[in-house]
């Protein structure tokens, strides 16, 4: 009998499936840390005397940075590698969490200038944290599991809602909402140290033994995307060129649309869904911190429900455009019943219509899932933060435009009218526009 033995009988370690866990636990603290705001916004916006514009307005400030950073961002990552790039941003957005705790200090008008600014700066210290998690996934999962670690890690978006909105309600209603800022930051900073303790690349990592290595590397695994800047070729890394060649890709440019009005219904729970169930439907804030964690439940049920079915699919079809195309485009159709809460008066049917429309969006926000598909090996996080730029751009525009929606008619219905129908164009956009799903090779430039 031979004593040598073969990669596939030694049981493969499981390392990737902690680093998708350390992401799903960042993005968790990400998207908490983003909705601080709204749920210490009724009693804050109180205390500085805001109308719906003006909170509009202050909800977007996180927006417009983070939109302008996504490209820098992006080219940190490819420059410097996800890990240590990834760890100052956690800790540095979690800082300047902690400070706007410190903003009902000040008189109201500067009040709300400090406030603007330190949400302007959780923006761009937040720009690298969705390209990483794409470079991290391409990096350590094979393409018949990317679809799922991909919804897994973006389910925690939801899942950030489902447990630390009822938490940061009770505190805001029992200690005041600062103390809203001040332990959401804090919480921050303690997970961006224990990612530089325990997060690094497929090649570098102490745990992980040869069979996974191999594995993931044979599925199509980028395990040397973050290789030492001394190994990788000489011409590698980001140029301007990859922008101009990845802004021209028709495939590319759908996926943008699509990603856009995906995060219109992300950023209307974000921002303005908890000052709805407490100006619209009568709840008190503590009530409305633990009504949004059904919906936010479901979005994220449906969230890694959308990453199976899309992975089952390419299994049995071979067909990556099919695999991501039926999640998403059936999910946003989903979305559109976030209409039907126009039409209902009880607290139960809004819940539920609400719970539907998320767990729909939860099952079409795949599009990190075809990032890592897509994105050219040489400008990935460039891909990501473009991807991320247009996304993201709802997050400007969306609490701004229900904010004069709700100020010009006094009623929040325009406004869910408004998000249904960005649900209908991302489905129209993957049908359309997409086309093939496949990963771009870029050009050499002479």
């Amino acid at each position: 009998m031979s004593a040598v033995v073969s990669a596939t009988d030694v049981r493969r370690s499981r390392v990737r499936l902690f680093i998708v866990t350390m992401l799903f636990l960042v993005t968790t603290v990400n998207y908490a840390d983003r909705a601080t705001l709204s749920i210490a916004g009724p009693a804050l916006s109180k205390e500085l005397h805001l109308d719906p514009v003006a909170m509009g307005w202050i909800f977007s400030a996180f927006g417009w940075s983070y939109v302008a950073a996504q490209v820098p961002g992006g080219w940190l990552l490819d420059r410097y590698g996800s890990r240590l790039v990834y760890a100052f941003s956690i800790i540095i957005w979690s800082l300047f969490t902690m400070l706007q705790g410190w903003v009902g200090f000040f008189s109201a008008g500067t009040a709300i200038i400090v406030l603007f600014a330190l949400r302007l700066l959780v923006g761009v210290a937040e720009a690298p944290s969705f390209p990483a998690n794409a470079r991290i996934v391409a990096a350590w999962f094979p393409g018949n599991e990317r679809g799922t670690a991909s919804a897994f890690f973006n389910s925690g978006q939801y899942f950030a809602t489902v447990i630390f909105a009822p938490l940061m309600g009770w505190i805001a209603h029992d200690y005041g909402w600062r103390y809203v800022f001040f332990v959401m930051g804090g919480l921050g900073v303690i997970m961006g140290l224990a990612w530089i303790k325990t997060v690094y690349g497929p090649k570098e990592h102490p745990s992980i033994n040869e069979a996974e290595f191999d594995y993931i590397k044979e599925g199509g695994a980028l395990v040397d995307l973050d290789a030492p800047r001394d190994e990788r070729a000489p011409d590698s890394g980001p140029r301007w060129d990859h922008i101009r060649q990845l802004l021209s890709n028709r495939m590319m440019l759908g996926v943008y649309l699509g990603q856009y009005c995906i995060n219109t219904l992300t950023y209307f729970f974000l921002t303005w869904f908890p000052v709805y169930l407490v100006k619209e439907r009568g709840l008190s804030i503590l009530q409305a911190g633990f009504v949004a964690t059904l919906p936010a439940l479901c979005g994220f049920i449906g969230g890694v429900l959308g990453g199976v079915i899309s992975d089952a699919i390419l299994r049995k079809t071979g067909s990556l455009t099919m695999a991501r195309k039926i999640p998403i485009v059936g999910g946003m159709l989903l979305s559109m019943s976030i209409i039907a809460c126009n039409y209902v008066d009880g607290q139960a049917l809004v819940v539920g219509f609400m719970a539907l429309a998320f767990f729909g969006k939860g099952i079409g926000a795949l599009g990190w899932a075809v990032v890592s598909d897509t994105s050219p090996k040489e400008a990935g996080g460039v891909s990501g933060g473009l991807f991320n730029s247009f996304g993201n751009l709802s997050s400007i525009t969306t609490p701004i435009v229900i904010g004069y929606i709700v100020a010009a008619t006094g009623s929040f219905n325009g406004a869910l009218v408004f998000v249904g129908i960005n649900a209908l164009v991302a489905a129209v956009a993957y049908l359309v526009v997409v086309g093939k799903i496949e990963r771009v090779v870029l050009k050499r430039s002479s």
